[in-house]
């Protein structure tokens, strides 16, 4: 989720439990985590309800090569991810990698930054793509120890793709109540998460 695009134009195979190989910020304990994809169409009214377009990317849905889901009577939805082909999408080719997320902060420097998540005993790692959920300035939470502003979609303090959602072992495939640990890290080890690395600028 993200703001107005005009606003932002001017400013990993199964789940790996190895650590990163790159100095890593501190840990975030125990943060909802919500789903969403590339394509999707969460509130037409509003100016930050499409995925369509990322806060750092007013062409995201077009870079990425599509929907990241199936198409359903002229709807992107999501679609389950498992481990037979990396938890890649079966319905598209991506041109860019499917293991991305959110944060509460509308920074470019944020953008394609590596980001490890844990939940329960799994580890998986994605690239930033966008600003949200719901806040853009949670700056105290993202780059220190506060809990998430946010107070929509049960305190969510991410949004992950689908492949990261599969990779993880969400409980539901769009739900809202899934609990994780993230950090920062500068690189990420081998994983499907690497297959494909976005490298595009902010837009």
């Amino acid at each position: 989720m993200k703001r107005p695009v005009i606003l932002a134009a001017t400013l990993a195979l199964a789940a790996c439990s190895c650590p990163a190989q790159a100095v890593a910020d501190p840990w975030h304990h125990d943060i909802v985590a919500t789903t969403f994809w590339v394509g999707e169409i969460f509130d037409p009214n509003t100016a930050d309800g499409s995925q369509e377009v990322s806060a750092y990317d007013p062409h995201w849905m077009q870079n990425y090569g599509g929907c990241d889901g199936v198409m359903r009577g002229g709807s992107c939805e999501t679609e389950p991810r498992d481990a037979s082909n990396g938890y890649f999408p079966k319905h598209v080719t991506p041109r860019q990698n499917p293991f991305y997320l959110d944060l509460p902060v509308l920074d470019p420097t944020l953008k394609n930054r590596w980001v490890e998540i844990h939940k329960d005993d799994r580890t998986c790692f994605g690239q930033v793509q966008d600003a949200g959920p719901a806040v853009y300035d949670d700056h105290d939470y993202v780059f220190g120890t506060a809990r998430p502003r946010n107070k929509r979609f049960n305190g969510s303090g991410m949004d992950v793709s689908p492949a990261l959602n599969g990779c993880l072992g969400f409980a539901d495939l769009n739900g809202s109540s899934d609990r994780v640990d993230w950090r920062f890290v500068d690189a990420p080890p081998p994983g499907p998460w690497t297959r494909i690395i976005t490298t595009s600028p902010t837009s």
